[in-house]
């Protein structure tokens, strides 16, 4: 049954703060239930699928009543836009969703491929007398112990997407994990008291397919890549940033056509062509999340301003997107990104890299920017670094690029 909605004051800031988290956590949940084959975290994104639609609403009620004028129309276009930008998210994650719940046959090809691509995602109800209940997660600091952090809880119904180091767990709260396998067993065991047996990802059994396989692999990586991209694009009111997304828009409109392509020719050679519809609808969800970026960027490729509560709001949410620049003599300054360990030391993870010098690696001029930079990745003083990541990785991840070593 549809929740029923009316309008009520809010403020746009919180509600559009809200829908990024929501997107972003129903990209990872939506693909973390196909790579589990699991109906109960398929379940949990189209309850959240149905959050983000009452959410949508009621900010575009709040936009609307906002507009006094061609000024402010011109002013919130693009605010508009980012809020049909994370609806098409949350619609392509909910479809993703399906094809677990109504077991709409997926090749097992997908399934061994996924975990390269997906972070483990686990759903645990903390049981009653579990070392975590009636703990801040601040108190139990698991991120730094075992790189395990809670990006959602559920408590009586509501959900919680931005847990802070304030927040309480409680019997009976439904916490979303992300982190690796190692720290995901242990603290699925000390909430819920029973042992995590982590799915053996099956091996691939349709050699035809693994091309079209890889290919959406691809696409995922490069749509949450533009979406990052996107929202940098917009919170620094950068049409570099925006160009990259567009491109990256066009690799995945590209790959989208290979793979269908590849699918075709696969799917006369295999004996029940019917099973491979999930794949199908899995690489039309993951190319709408690209389309979905391109909107949240198209104001600023359109000379529009971004309006202030669009860039508070982004830097309001559970993953913040930070600009750095690489200070002379700092711990980063002449260094590769996988030599210095930056994920694992600060928790951000470096999206992009503007380069100050003459050229990079990849021969391009400096002032180019090199998105989704590898371990290899050399900085150097003037380099400017677009990471995401928490709060607290953001504060240690400045600091290690000003510091000096």
């Amino acid at each position: 049954m549809s929740t029923e909605v009316a309008y009520e004051p809010v403020s746009v800031k919180a509600v559009l703060a809200e829908m990024k988290d929501t997107a972003e956590l129903l990209i990872d949940l939506s693909y973390s239930a196909v790579l589990l084959g699991s109906d109960e975290v398929a379940a949990e994104v189209l309850e959240l699928e149905e959050r983000m639609d009452v959410l949508q609403l009621r900010a575009r009620m709040s936009l609307l009543m906002a507009a006094r004028n061609t000024e402010d129309a011109e002013a919130l276009a693009p605010v508009l836009g980012m809020v049909g930008a994370a609806e098409k998210i949350s619609d392509a994650a909910g479809d993703i969703a399906k094809v677990v719940l109504e077991d709409i046959g997926l090749p097992e090809a997908m399934r061994a491929t996924l975990p390269e691509a997906v972070e483990t995602i686990v759903r645990a109800t903390v049981a009653p007398g579990s070392r975590l209940a009636d703990e801040t997660l601040g108190d139990l600091n698991l991120e730094t112990e075992t790189g395990v952090r809670a990006i959602a809880v559920r408590r009586a119904g509501d959900w919680l997407l931005n847990p802070d180091a304030e927040t309480t767990v409680a019997a009976g709260d439904v916490v979303l994990f992300r982190g690796p396998d190692d720290g995901i067993g242990a603290v699925y065991r000390d909430a819920t008291g029973e042992g995590y047996e982590p799915p053996a990802p099956p091996e691939s059994d349709i050699e035809d397919l693994e091309r079209a396989v890889d290919s959406i692999v691809l696409m995922k990586d490069m749509g949450e890549l533009a979406v990052d991209l996107a929202y940098g694009a917009v919170l620094f009111d950068d049409t570099d940033l925006a160009e990259e997304v567009v491109e990256l828009e066009a690799e995945v409109d590209a790959l989208q056509s290979r793979f269908e392509a590849w699918t075709l020719q696969a799917a006369g050679r295999h004996d029940d062509p019917i099973s491979l519809r999930g794949l199908v609808h899995l690489a039309r969800a993951t190319e709408v999340i690209s389309d979905a970026a391109l909107e949240i960027s198209e104001g600023v490729l359109r000379g529009l301003s971004t309006h202030p509560v669009v860039a508070e709001a982004v830097r309001e949410s559970d993953e913040v997107i930070v600009s750095v620049p690489v200070a002379a003599d700092s711990a980063l300054d002449g260094t590769t990104i996988g030599r210095r360990q930056v994920k694992t030391e600060t928790g951000m993870r470096i999206i992009a890299v503007r380069h100050a010098g003459a050229s990079d690696r990849t021969g391009r001029e400096g002032g180019d920017w090199e998105v989704s930079p590898g371990p290899e990745t050399t900085l150097e003083a003037g380099d400017v670094l677009i990471a995401k990541g928490t709060r607290s990785g953001a504060e240690r991840f400045g600091a290690l690029a000003g510091q000096r070593d």
